[in-house]
């Protein structure tokens, strides 16, 4: 599946797409996964975030519902539309604790909805759940 990742590497040989536009939010989520071992790529927008997801095939993505361009959910919807990115776990997160964008997130394919302010354990502990889910 070209430059993806084996599911049994190594957390530090694993690549998590941070999607973010606040930064400050986004290099709290980076140095969260980093300490665990995680190699990071980061993108400010939806498509940025599908341009780099396309390029570099990351082992997950973690998006923020609300970026500018295209939303978390398109790109959700997109990457799981394409071939080369349909298997890659998906976790969303949301400022809007309502039923309405977690249902849609997962609904275009999120793996995950996880609600701000994200804890950065609860981030890294589903990180790791849906890589071994993948390993397994």
């Amino acid at each position: 599946m070209g430059a993806r990742h084996n599911a049994t590497d190594s957390p530090s040989r694993q690549t998590i797409l941070i999607v973010e536009d606040d930064p400050e939010t986004r290099l709290f989520y980076s140095d969260a996964l980093q300490r665990g071992g995680f190699h990071i790529v980061q993108a400010h927008n939806g498509h940025q975030a599908l341009d780099k997801a396309l390029k570099s095939l990351p082992d997950l993505v973690v998006t923020d519902i609300v970026v500018p361009g295209m939303d978390g959910i398109e790109l959700c919807r997109r990457l799981r539309a394409d071939v080369r990115t349909h298997a890659i776990p998906l976790i969303a997160i949301t400022g809007y604790g309502d039923r309405q964008y977690p249902d849609r997130a997962r609904l275009a394919g999120a793996d995950q909805v996880l609600t701000k302010p994200c804890d950065p354990d609860l981030l890294l502990s589903e990180a790791r759940r849906l890589l071994a889910q993948v390993a397994s």
